[in-house]
């Protein structure tokens, strides 16, 4: 389970978060392409854009689902 204390700082400001246990397995950024990409310096995933309508949320959903390691977590600011 996703844990708030240890997120990615680069992670956008609001409920969805990625967390050190990202393992860059690509799942999250090929189902919701339109809030999380790619740090290339760290070698994981994060939340570049919260949600903005219905349909980015069932995505991020999705992602937060189908996280192999749990690594996204909706308990933030």
């Amino acid at each position: 389970m996703a844990d708030a204390a240890n997120k990615y700082t680069q992670n956008a400001s609001g409920k969805f978060y990625v967390d050190d246990q990202c393992i860059d397995c690509d799942l999250c950024r090929e189902t919701a392409p339109a809030n999380f990409t790619r740090s290339d310096d760290g070698g994981h995933s994060y939340l570049f854009k919260q949600p903005e309508n219905a349909d980015e949320l069932r995505l991020c959903e999705e992602a937060k689902t189908g996280c192999p390691v749990e690594a996204i977590g909706d308990d933030g600011e």
